[in-house]
């Protein structure tokens, strides 16, 4: 298993411990895309299997098929026609069906997936905590310094003193002390 790496604007999602499996998907609209076809090598399991969880998935209202889902199309040599083209449609599924996939098949690639993502999941859980928890940090620290910054102000003022301006001070005293203790 690999974390996501980008290759030539392609970006390789998973990577069996043999080395026979490699996805390589393109990232569009800040997720990735797969066809059955693709979910079937990455989860080791027959087209049909995935086909009928995805189905699943719908039918049980897990998903919305059409958030998750899009119509591609290519082009293929046409098989009795020499030098003819032909359309083939097929669909695509969103990182989305992905995981709700990984979390339904029963095989050895769809442990590994679920170990890979659940890491993944976790990873980004702890280091989001941290970032917000230095944000909130650095929010408080600047808040002080602008509390201190308006105390300071008041206090040099030479404007008379009124029940306002006195409320007004105890205010900012206050959120000083507060802040000192948060």
């Amino acid at each position: 298993m690999v974390e996501p790496l980008n290759l030539n604007n392609e970006i390789v999602i998973y990577e069996s411990e043999d080395g026979r499996t490699q996805l390589d998907v393109k990232l569009e609209g800040e997720t990735v895309w797969l066809s059955q076809a693709q979910m079937s090598e990455l989860f080791g399991k027959d087209r049909t299997v995935i086909g009928r969880h995805i189905r699943n998935i719908f039918k049980e209202g897990e998903l919305d098929e059409k958030v998750v889902c899009a119509k591609n199309t290519h082009t293929t040599q046409h098989g009795a026609i020499a030098d003819k083209k032909q359309i083939q449609e097929y669909t695509v599924y969103n990182l989305d069906v992905i995981i709700s996939v990984g979390y339904r098949v029963h095989s050895q690639r769809g442990v590994r997936f679920r170990q890979w993502a659940t890491s993944v999941l976790k990873q980004y859980l702890i280091k989001g905590y941290a970032v917000n928890e230095r944000i909130r940090k650095q929010q408080i620290a600047e808040l002080r310094q602008l509390v201190q910054v308006v105390s300071r102000a008041i206090q040099q003022q030479p404007v008379p003193i009124t029940d306002e301006s006195n409320a007004l001070f105890d205010v900012v005293v206050d959120y000083t002390y507060a802040l000192r203790y948060a």
